[in-house]
């Protein structure tokens, strides 16, 4: 239900400000004189052009189920006002809830439905944007959505490959890592009293082990502070371009690990240029979006000059392939479908080839992963252990 926020004199003199949920402005006044305010103010809480923040925002599977539910309904006959009264009934988000009577009200105010979204980048991409206004321009609206749709879950499920596999190792090593903490801070320390009862010269590995342990128990707070000032530093560098660029370039670099990213941001590339080729929009438009939703910076600008020097005449395949960054197989195939008009065809086979390339990736990172991950930790835990018991060797000439 909408809420409004209204401003108000109290009975005593006093100005009041709140908010009130009413199905419309109308029964928001009616509600207020019956508690006997006087009406300043009455205006509709609104959330257009509002950021993504602090959770405002709408996960995928949300945005898919709104998208193949929209299609379904377009395609069957019901006006876009009546359609989006049900989804605002089904929907549970509370934040798109608002979204979505916001663009209720602007279709109602004779708003085309790609303006409306618009006015909400943090839940509509320029890819959703563009495809929108392709499908209202051509009258095939809901071919559109229903491919939206499709494309959406194609995304959803190839972020979700990558993410999984980042699962387990992720927390291996926050488990072990707490576990090394936890033994630094309580258990180095009582063995540290009982070999100075004892009395003699430690091992060197059980005084540097020591030593790590005292320093963390007397400077936790300097060490939070400086892990702190890292991840804030990173955040920064990350949201400044050159920052960007630079760890993305990085990352692409890294063995196996660059080589997934590099396989993931072609196939996704590939296949959202075909979807926006096939919904009608111009290549030189499909390459610009295409660019911004490709995730990887380095692909970005790469993409970005493909288009000034495709802009000039030059076809697509030449500047994929100065660019470096693409395998010779993707420039060669593009340079094929130019050639025989199925440039679309052609893209939407890189991006199947590419999304079973990262499927195969997964697996080969996970069966490296694990063995690294335990020869590390293995490694990290038994040396703490060895440093702790080396002293127990000497254990009768200390009692001595």
């Amino acid at each position: 239900m909408p809420r409004f926020i209204y401003y108000a004199k109290e009975r005593n003199g006093n100005t009041a400000k709140g908010v009130i949920e009413a199905k419309d402005r109308s029964m928001a006044l009616d509600m207020l004189h019956r508690k006997g305010l006087v009406i300043i103010s009455v205006q509709e809480e609104t959330v257009k052009g509002k950021k993504s923040v602090f959770g405002q925002s709408v996960s995928l599977m949300d945005l898919v189920l709104f998208t193949r539910q929209l299609a379904t309904m377009i395609e069957s006959g019901i006006p876009l006002p009546q359609a989006f009264e049900i989804l605002y009934e089904q929907i549970t988000s509370p934040y798109f809830k608002k979204v979505i009577y916001a663009i209720k009200e602007d279709i109602e105010s004779g708003e085309s439905l790609s303006t409306a979204l618009s006015k909400f980048p943090n839940v509509f991409s320029p890819l959703y944007i563009y495809m929108i206004r392709a499908g209202e321009a051509s009258g095939a609206l809901s071919d559109i959505l229903d491919r939206l749709a499709r494309y959406l879950e194609d995304a959803s499920a190839l972020t979700q490959k990558v993410k999984s596999a980042m699962v387990y190792p992720a927390a291996v090593v926050s488990i072990a890592l707490l576990i090394t903490t936890g033994l630094l801070i309580f258990v180095v320390p009582k063995f540290k009293e009982m070999f100075e009862s004892l009395g003699g010269e430690l091992p060197l590995p059980t005084r540097i082990l020591i030593g790590i342990s005292e320093g963390l128990k007397h400077y936790t707070l300097v060490v939070l502070v400086l892990i702190a000032i890292i991840v804030i530093s990173f955040v920064r560098l990350a949201m400044t371009e050159k920052g960007r660029y630079f760890i993305d370039a990085t990352l692409i670099k890294i063995p196996v690990i660059g080589d997934l990213l590099k396989k993931v941001a072609i196939a996704k590339f590939a296949r959202t240029l075909a979807t926006l080729m096939k919904s009608g929009v111009p290549i030189l438009e499909g390459l610009e979006i295409v660019a911004k939703v490709s995730g990887n910076k380095v692909i970005e600008l790469n993409l970005l000059k493909a288009k000034e020097t495709i802009k000039e005449g030059e076809s697509i395949s030449k500047p994929l392939e100065k660019a470096k960054i693409f395998p010779p197989m993707v420039y060669r195939m593009v340079a094929v479908g130019e050639q025989t008009g199925e440039l679309e065809k052609m893209l939407n086979k890189i991006a199947d080839f590419y999304e079973d390339q990262v499927d195969s990736a997964i697996e080969a990172l996970t069966s490296l992963m694990e063995p690294m991950i335990m020869v590390v930790l293995g490694g990290l835990i038994g040396g703490i252990v060895i440093s702790l018991f080396l002293p127990v060797f000497n254990l009768s000439k200390l009692v001595r």
